[in-house]
């Protein structure tokens, strides 16, 4: 199977990829979010001319010969563009093979219990907990995730106090059944990070996410070592490398890569398989309902150390206006605090053809 043609549709959020091999079969991923228009710039330029007339079985091998190519670009945006290449070869042989992404990976399609996520800061205790209330009680939810501190906030808060007062309001909101996260997106010096931490301890937080700036991995794990909760992080991280340390340190209780982010399933299942053997439970980051969150419901249901949710973004049009009309049917409805892994071959996602009719298009195509 020998790559033909690789097409991308995007906007400034979105890019969805088609790869098609020399017999016409077809598959369909995803770039990462967020300046998806670079991302395909940078998957024609620099990914596309080491992958036209190259097999698609190996991925690995592949995956790993396009970053050596590239190895003068060890960037975020190289891994998010060998993503979208990625994830269309896994549906591609999906397809193929009549045998949804899941089931290639060993798992079984299936229910899997998610958590509603937050991403406001600049929302009220009181609004953040009637909205949550409101979930719970339309889609069965009972494991949330709200912010505090302020993004890379160097311990100033979103507002004075936000953060002492939305976690015991949380808690008195949802009661003691509730499983409770938060993120403190690089906020907080370790110090500042470790108070927070007492306070999230006492309210019974299970989950404290990013609470120092990511790349300072000794200030994370100095705030891990000091209390009895999750430390989780990792959703920024695309080098190797810088995963196998973290792991190894045990810098984290949880280990969050972001296929889209860390470059495709197949760099994904590397991290999760050193996490398994670390004994660490893997529960990624997928913030938006594109194809992240469906491929990350593939991966879950498939790897041994699956963390105990599927990160549910709750934001909709008003806070991402672009995940609107992205598909014909929405591919993970919640019932009762629960998604369900299609069972049709591939990813089992149909992309809108009327979205796809507004986006921006771009190939490369094999030489004849």
């Amino acid at each position: 199977m020998k790559i033909q043609k690789i097409e991308t549709f995007c906007n400034l959020h979105v890019g969805f990829v088609r790869v098609t091999a020399e017999d016409g079969a077809q598959g369909w991923g995803q770039v990462s979010p967020y300046n998806a228009d670079i991302t395909s710039q940078v998957l024609h330029r620099q990914v596309a001319p080491w992958s036209l007339g190259q097999g698609g079985q190996d991925l690995e091998a592949l995956v790993d010969r396009i970053a050596e190519r590239e190895h003068k670009f060890p960037c975020a945006y190289l891994y998010r563009a060998i993503g979208g290449l990625d994830t269309a070869l896994w549906d591609l042989r999906g397809k193929r093979e009549g045998r949804s992404v899941c089931e290639l990976l060993g798992g079984t399609p299936g229910r899997l219990r998610a958590y509603a996520s937050s991403m406001k800061r600049d929302i009220t205790p009181q609004d953040e907990a009637r909205r949550m209330l409101r979930l719970r009680d339309a889609h069965g939810f009972d494991a949330f995730k709200f912010r505090v501190g302020a993004e890379c906030g160097h311990d100033v808060d979103e507002w004075p106090g936000r953060t002492e007062d939305i976690v015991p309001a949380m808690r008195r909101a949802l009661g003691d059944a509730a499983a409770l996260l938060v993120d403190g997106n690089s906020g907080f010096s370790p110090a500042r990070a470790i108070e927070v931490g007492r306070l999230l301890e006492d309210q019974g937080i299970e989950h404290f996410e990013e609470p120092c700036p990511y790349w300072e991995l000794e200030q994370t794990q100095q705030v891990r070592e000091a209390l009895t909760l999750d430390v989780t992080g990792g959703e920024q991280d695309c080098y190797l490398p810088m995963w196998k340390h973290m792991i190894d340190t045990h810098t984290v209780d949880i280990v969050q890569p972001d296929v889209c982010y860390v470059g495709g399933l197949a760099r994904t299942l590397r991290v999760a398989a050193m996490a398994a053997r670390a004994g660490l439970p893997c529960t990624p980051h997928s913030a938006n309902l594109s194809m992240v969150t469906v491929f990350t419901m593939h991966l879950l249901r498939a790897i041994p150390n699956a963390g105990k949710y599927l990160e549910y973004s709750i934001e909709g049009a008003d806070y991402y206006p672009w995940q609107e009309g992205l598909f014909v049917h929405a591919p993970y409805e919640v019932r009762d605090g629960h998604v369900t892994v299609p069972d049709e071959p591939g990813w089992g996602v149909e992309i809108d053809p009327a979205w796809l009719a507004r986006s921006r298009y771009q190939v490369s195509e094999r030489a004849a």
